[in-house]
């Protein structure tokens, strides 16, 4: 029986190392290894820049090991850690108070992916989500209503809520290494990430309950992955590694990027002086002293960058400190990382793989701290946990990013469909204000969506295997409701009365915010609806525009015009019978409503002089109260002489003269007693008392006094 084979590939920003191992029982055996440097400066950071020339080096690589193990088709390889972004989101569902189950909890967790997708593709400035794809998501917590809960399923309440904490990786860093493997005749059959497969050779989970930090120094970054509590904790990385410590060396003594690297690698040796020729063509000799002084600087700031990192995701300094990676090489590194931890010189070490749970035959080139990450993805290559699998999706090929058992919620997501918008929402409702009663008119409901894989329905949750051939049909919305305002009130009948001899039909009177409506107005959202029938005389007098019926008098009063208006008086007649009718009255079908016209105004109306209103002193004359004005007002009405009594026709002219007379006399309290001395008989005498006292015409009188005539 042939072994299974497994090639690895760890594309560096300096080198590329491929391995090669045969499973044989429980773990993975090395058969052959290579490492090429790129010839130019292909890959920053970690990231691929150029994809020829990298795929140039990767075919030298691959037909080397063919040359020992025989072709090789499939590779696994590694994602630079500095791809990693992790984001908090939230996302809600509306309930609408049912009962919740697994499926909506889940289609809740899908929809907090989909807004984590949108914020990082925002932050980043990329307008699609989908470029990115989720390596791993965790619930922080499940809400309903604002109260927390561990889990929603079989619960119910209106709004659910969920917060997550999403791992994305960018689309961009999978395609280029795809494509660097792809133009070499290779298929990718696992992915993992650099600092996963580091700490998995180095800090086994038997080794994770310890507060441990392992920092992957390469050439163009500084990978940090962090171990606490029995899992990895965090994962981080720093722009900056040992191209650094290269371009010091390079900048100090003009030297070509290339010779400087070399320079570098001696100072790791036992020489004391290192021979370079610069970009003038000088040679030089100097002492590795020299040079460690003059990197020194950058060292630290290595140093600290790191320490910052570590700190960042920490919080604390870690109980020891593995360094890894070609990088981790460069001279003071560990004592300078010591010191910015503030921790002891012996927790911060370089380590070598020398022995590996699960890989055997490890030979000596490889028991480096740069064959770390390789030696990892070799490791990590036989569970084929992290691969692609090809579906179609509505006519749509999709290439998805396998970190397990792919499913249907995982396509979605890479397809850049909306999960809630399978669901379907209800019709949003309306409220409105009947007569000011408030009335709530639901929506409609909704048309959840589907789902088929290969023809067959399914849901999130079900597993996708390659060529599967998935169908998703989204929900249809509710609607939100538009009713006429007959079909939500109820319009009360009509009646006819008589008003003043004319047959009237009564009608409801119907408002829609305060405009004239009628049964077939549309509603609205916080329509305020007047729907009320005129039954007292107040409310069917103003529904036949007689609210303002009034007489209007118009006068000439001493040289000015003048108008004077006066109102009808209702009445009310029912079944033949008169009745005392105020504007408070109902009226009912039939009823006949007279408007009485007013009688003609009177002077006193007019002007403003009724004697009840006039000031006066009242005195006893012979023994009966009398009163006596203090002016004395004169009124002409058209030319003639008339009292305050005196109705008025329109149009005619009125002349007022008024005379104040604060003190009356004894001929002005005769004048208004209507006592006439000349209609007694000439022979008669008249003598007056005030106070029982004699008096004469002109005395003055007061309030009270007592006035009386003796005729004789």
């Amino acid at each position: 029986m042939q072994k299974q084979m497994f090639f690895a590939l760890d594309i560096g920003t300096r080198s590329v190392i491929g391995l090669v191992g045969e499973q044989t029982g429980t773990a993975i055996r090395l058969l052959a290894s290579d490492r090429q440097e790129h010839h130019t400066r292909a890959m920053l950071d970690g990231q691929i820049h150029d994809v020829m020339e990298v795929a140039s080096i990767l075919d030298s690589v691959k037909k080397r090991l063919e040359q020992t193990c025989g072709p090789l088709k499939k590779v696994s390889v590694a994602a630079a850690g500095r791809a990693l972004c992790t984001i908090r989101s939230t996302a809600q569902l509306e309930t609408h108070g049912r009962l919740l189950n697994a499926e909506d909890e889940h289609a809740l967790e899908l929809a907090a992916i989909q807004t984590a997708q949108h914020q990082l593709a925002t932050s980043n400035a990329v307008a699609d989500p989908t470029l990115y794809y989720c390596v791993g998501y965790s619930v922080v917590t499940f809400s309903l209503d604002q109260s927390v809960l561990k889990s929603l399923i079989g619960q119910r309440g209106k709004i659910a809520t969920i917060e997550i904490i999403a791992t994305f990786l960018p689309r961009q860093v999978i395609d280029s290494l795809q494509s660097a493997i792809q133009t070499v005749g290779l298929e990718m059959a696992t992915l993992t990430l650099e600092p996963i497969a580091a700490i998995s050779v180095l800090i086994p989970p038997t080794m994770r309950h310890l507060n441990l930090t392992l920092v992957d120094v390469g050439a163009g970054t500084s990978d940090v992955a962090i171990t606490r509590e029995g899992s990895v904790i965090g994962f981080g990385m720093v722009p900056c590694a040992g191209d650094e410590i290269t371009e010091a060396i390079s900048q100090s003594y003009l030297l070509d990027f290339n010779v400087a690297e070399k320079v570098k690698r001696q100072l790791s040796g036992k020489a004391k002086k290192v021979s370079f020729v610069d970009v003038l063509g000088c040679t030089h000799k100097v002492s590795v002293q020299e040079i460690l002084d003059a990197i020194a600087p950058t060292v630290g700031q290595l140093a600290q960058s790191i320490a910052t990192q570590i700190l960042e995701l920490n919080t604390t300094a870690p109980q020891a400190v593995l360094l890894v990676g070609g990088g981790s090489l460069t001279p003071m590194l560990p004592e300078a990382l010591a010191q910015a931890l503030d921790v002891p010189a012996g927790r911060v070490a370089i380590r070598r793989p020398e022995t590996i749970d699960g890989l055997v035959n490890i030979p000596a080139p490889l028991q480096t701290p740069d064959a770390v990450t390789p030696l990892g993805i070799l490791k990590l290559s036989g569970s084929r946990t992290l691969n692609f699998v090809n579906v179609t999706l509505n006519d749509t090929p999709l290439h998805l990013f396998n970190l397990g058992n792919l499913t249907v919620a995982d396509a979605l997501l890479a397809a850049g469909i909306d999960i809630r918008s399978l669901h379907g929402r209800p019709g949003l409702g309306i409220t409105i204000s009947v007569n000011g009663q408030t009335k709530f008119i639901p929506g409609t409901r909704c048309t959840p969506g589907s789902i088929l894989l290969n023809g067959q329905p399914a849901s999130y949750d079900d597993a996708i295997t390659e060529n599967d051939i998935l169908r998703v049909t989204p929900g249809v919305d509710g609607n939100t409701p538009s009713p006429a305002l007959s079909e939500v009130v109820d319009i009360p009948v009509p009646y006819t009365i008589t008003l003043n001899d004319s047959q009237c039909l009564i009608e409801p009177v119907i408002t829609v915010n305060g405009q004239p409506a009628d049964g077939g107005t549309p509603l609205t959202d916080r329509a305020a609806i007047i729907c009320q029938l005129p039954i007292t005389l107040a409310e069917v007098l103003a529904a036949t525009g007689h609210t303002g019926s009034s007489i209007e008098y118009i006068y000439q009063i001493n040289g000015t015009e003048r108008r004077y208006q006066v109102r009808p008086q209702p009445g009310l007649h029912r079944n033949g019978q008169e009745l005392a009718a105020r504007l408070s009255t109902k009226v009912k079908a039939g009823d006949v409503i007279t408007l009485t016209p007013p009688a003609a105004p009177t002077a006193g109306d007019i002007l403003g002089i009724a004697p009840a209103t006039e000031r006066q002193v009242v005195i006893n004359f012979n023994g009966t109260p009398c009163s006596i004005p203090t002016v004395q007002h004169t009124i002409t009405l058209n030319g003639k002489p008339c009292t305050p009594n005196t109705p008025v026709p329109s149009g005619s002219v009125l002349e007022l003269t008024s005379l104040e007379r604060p003190a009356p006399i004894i001929s002005d309290a005769l004048l208004a007693a209507r006592f006439n001395p000349r209609s007694l008989p000439p022979t008669a005498k008249v003598t007056l008392l005030l106070n029982d006292q004699p008096t004469e015409y002109t005395s003055p009188i007061k309030q009270g006094d007592s006035l009386k005539t003796i005729i004789e």
